[in-house]
């Protein structure tokens, strides 16, 4: 542990210290095309309905279900951003076909901006099987396709540098984002004030840390689980995770750990969160709505333990359906939810 625990916190901070647990001032309202941008990856998802074990080889199970519905870090994050009236944009690389066609839609219904959306002419757009067994954590066969050719010429010029905050989602899968451009352009956008937000995909990659060192000193917020933060790190602990990855020039780093909460370290800070209490039905996307809930409480210049409980709430209530975004609360029910559900959070 970084410490002994301060009384739980069940509000904002006080004046002493409210001002460390922010971080930093919002942009000028004029200056924006928008509030967010979510650069990376996107998916269309095939989900099924949990089932009570793997099927043996040749064997057929029956499911209650299989749905299409959206899916990948970005589109998710995006989708649920919309839902909480945040200005949403979304900058992907998808393929001309019908699973492309259903993430352009599914995103502008929802009313995200697409603009920075592409089709791929020599990819098809990503897909992913998903497979939920009762009792355990969702199983995934994924195509990454168009995913895999972002890259910094195809986001419109002055796009990223002119948001109030920048999510990068499914990173490490994204191997067109890994580029002295890409790097660049991220400098410049924090210069004029972007806040960069930076989540990941687990991957079986030795290299994978020294891959994600070159883009943490640009990030302002890193939001891994725990899973991919020990497959990362080598450390265990999330105290000790979060000191990695901030040693490695992250500023913020949240390390989400579903039901057994969420811990985060920034310059001065060092909180912890319980989790809501909730039916599960599937974690698909659960991470995604954290940092949704997150990013939507730091665009309202929310203090850091509140930002938690926006993340946790969203976190909380996608898990209620098999699907990505099905049940993630909106802005109101979000609100309502938080206010009947207090969730104290510690500080370190």
């Amino acid at each position: 542990m970084a410490g002994t625990a301060q009384p739980a916190v069940a509000g904002g901070l006080d004046a002493d210290t409210g001002p460390s647990q922010r971080w930093g001032p919002a942009r000028h309202a004029d200056a924006l095309t928008m509030d967010c941008l979510c650069l990376g990856g996107v998916c269309a998802d095939l989900v099924c309905q949990p089932i009570p074990a793997l099927p043996a080889q040749g064997q057929l199970v029956e499911t209650n279900g299989i749905e299409l519905s959206l899916g990948g870090c970005a589109a998710n994050t995006a989708f649920n951003l919309a839902r909480l009236d945040v200005s949403t944009g979304i900058a992907a690389c998808i393929g001309k076909d019908l699973f492309g066609t259903f993430i352009r839609q599914t995103l502008e219904d929802r009313g995200v901006d697409t603009a920075g959306l592409v089709h791929a002419t020599d990819a098809s757009s990503a897909t992913a099987a998903v497979i939920n067994v009762r009792g355990e954590d969702r199983r995934f066969i994924a195509h990454a396709g168009a995913n895999r050719l972002l890259s910094p010429a195809l986001i419109p010029e002055d796009l990223i540098e002119t948001v109030a905050v920048l999510y990068i989602g499914g990173f490490l899968m994204l191997n067109g984002l890994e580029s002295p451009d890409m790097l660049e352009r991220l400098a410049l956008a924090r210069s004029a004030g972007t806040r960069i937000v930076l989540d990941v995909v687990k991957v079986a990659d030795a290299n994978a840390m020294a891959r994600l060192s070159a883009i943490l000193p640009h990030v302002d917020g890193f939001l891994p689980n725990n899973e991919e933060a020990a497959e990362l790190t080598g450390c265990r602990h999330p105290w000790e995770q979060a000191d990695a990855f901030r040693a490695a020039g992250a500023h913020t780093v949240v390390i989400t750990s579903g039901q057994y909460g969420d811990h985060l370290v920034s310059d001065t800070t060092r909180l912890r969160i319980g989790a809501y209490s909730t039916d599960v039905v599937g974690s698909t996307g659960a991470g995604d709505a954290f940092d949704a809930g997150f990013i939507a409480a730091l665009l309202d210049d929310q203090d850091l333990p509140t930002c938690l409980r926006w993340g946790s709430a969203l976190g909380a209530s996608c898990v209620r359906s098999s699907s990505a975004t099905a049940s993630v609360f909106n802005r109101e029910e979000a609100l309502q939810f938080m206010a009947c559900h207090p969730l104290p959070v510690e500080v370190f």
